[in-house]
């Protein structure tokens, strides 16, 4: 009987609560680079290969974009961005830094 109420309980709290929605993607992509040893055409390749990625490839309102990889390999500047809108934004420090109250997480800390 008891577990019946409980499982009740349960099922009513799950059809009441409304699930946070986060997005927090990474994103790899490439742009030509005509002259590899110039800083500005570097910055240039890179603005415009984060605005690419930003107007194309992501369908939410960003809050966060981290650059977490810049390589160049011949006339390419491959690029890693972490993009996140907001409630992922939280998500993602939440993972980086845990609560000082927990003890012996099995978790292993995130570092960039």
């Amino acid at each position: 009987m008891t577990r019946g109420v409980l499982a009740a309980a349960a099922l009513s709290l799950l059809t009441v609560a409304d699930p946070a929605s986060a997005f927090l993607v990474e994103v790899t992509t490439s742009v030509a680079v005509s002259e590899a040893d110039d800083q500005a055409t570097i910055k240039t390749a890179l603005q415009s290969a984060v605005d690419g990625v930003l107007k194309e490839a992501i369908a939410f309102t960003p809050t966060m974009v981290v650059l977490t990889r810049a390589l160049v390999v011949g006339e390419r500047l491959y690029i890693r961005l972490l993009i996140a809108d907001q409630e992922g934004e939280k998500t993602f420090k939440d993972l980086a830094e845990p609560d000082e109250e927990s003890s012996g997480s099995a978790s292993p800390k995130l570092e960039l």
